[in-house]
């Protein structure tokens, strides 16, 4: 086998997580090659980029919630370094989140979900229909009632995947546009990065970014991550429609519609276990369009632009996997499952210590893979 690369670290995955791994642990003084056959395709491509971790609270998920809380404050300061570090903006609006209910069994719903992020000490207003209209005039007449939580905000992820891409490669970071092919495993150590095309990438330290795809990688221990399909889509001519992100619980059923772009709407998503599933379904498109209007009507009018199909990296806990393996030399960064955007600056920052220092930060030591091991619930 041909070495293609000897590196301080080589990670597997060109996405969001990969990619900003990469761009801290460069900017640490490491060298860094990312190998990725076509970067940003994956779940960063169909992402909403919601920063949302108090309308994202799960019951039984408050160490995810804390880490998504600890991530959120990391955005501004790692929007603005980004930017500069790019020369290009990330879309960060700060415009707040509204939830509402379109009947009154989800107002119930919402009622129940505020009760929870009330115990939890978490800023969430309950808003009357006149006052959700108020805040979001472009809602139907028949939605009654909602929850503001303006501290919960979202970025273009898109964007933000073009400006790590730039900044990665202005830190030194080297991209090898193949595939993953394994993890090169030496005695009872990674060592680095197969490729399809046949070399490796020789590396001190290896790290496992490839999403949905990470539980299944030759070389690569068994790890507890799902492909969990999600269909979305993407409308233009929206400017002005709304002002902030609109999460919506419609007849039992979830939607959100976020704005970006200037005049550009993402509404998502559907949540299916349906394996490698790349279609784009008539029923999928059909539910999230109804849903979406139901609350928007305006969204009649736009142009739909693109429907995609991706795969979100889910666990049992629906939390990250960060930090070592049981392999040594393999460091985890996946399992975001529907919080790949907002987790991505702890995820960087937490890894890129771990690669310079060998110490893993404590924000991340509820995240390690050998918790499924130390809970019962999830063996």
């Amino acid at each position: 086998m041909t070495d293609v690369a000897v590196t301080d670290v080589a990670v597997a995955g060109g996405g969001l997580v990969g990619l900003a791994v990469a761009w801290r642990a460069a900017r640490r003084g490491l060298s860094v090659t990312v190998v990725d056959d076509a970067p940003g395709a994956g779940a960063s491509a169909a992402a909403a980029g919601m920063l949302a971790p108090v309308t994202e609270a799960g019951y039984r998920e408050e160490p995810l919630l804390r880490l998504g809380l600890d991530s959120l404050a990391r955005w501004p300061a790692f929007a603005a370094e980004l930017e500069a570090a790019a020369g290009t903006p990330v879309g960060l609006r700060t415009a707040g989140t509204l939830v509402v209910g379109f009947d009154e069994d989800d107002v119930r719903e919402l009622g129940v979900l505020h009760a929870f992020q009330r115990e939890l000490g978490l800023a969430a207003h309950r808003l009357t229909p006149r006052e959700a209209r108020r805040r979001e005039p472009a809602l139907a007449t028949r939605v009654r009632g909602g929850l503001l939580v303006e501290g919960d905000h979202s970025v273009d992820g898109r964007a933000v995947h073009a400006a790590l891409l730039a900044a990665a490669r202005a830190a030194g970071v080297v991209l090898v546009r193949d595939r993953v092919a394994g993890v090169v495993v030496d005695g009872d150590r990674a060592t680095g990065l197969r490729l399809a095309s046949g070399g490796a990438v020789a590396a001190g330290a290896t790290v496992l970014a490839l999403g949905a795809r990470s539980g299944d990688l030759p070389g690569v221990p068994p790890l507890p991550v799902r492909p969990v399909k999600g269909q979305v889509l993407r409308l233009a001519g929206a400017a002005g429609l709304l002002e902030g992100t609109v999460r919506a619980l419609v007849r039992g059923r979830q939607v959100y519609l976020v704005p970006y772009g200037g005049d550009r709407l993402v509404v998502g998503a559907t949540s299916e276990d349906r394996g490698f599933d790349a279609r784009v379904t008539a029923g999928g498109v059909h539910d999230l369009l109804h849903d979406a209007i139901d609350v928007v009507p305006e969204v009649t009018e736009l142009e739909l632009t693109e429907t995609l199909a991706r795969w979100r990296p889910g666990t049992p806990d629906n939390a990250p996997l960060l930090g070592p393996s049981s392999l040594p030399g393999l460091v985890l960064a996946t399992g975001h499952h529907r919080n790949g955007v907002l987790l991505t600056p702890v995820t960087a920052e937490v890894t890129a210590e771990l690669l310079a220092t060998g110490a893993l930060p404590a924000v991340a030591a509820p995240f390690t893979a050998d918790r499924f091991e130390r809970s019962p619930a999830w063996s």
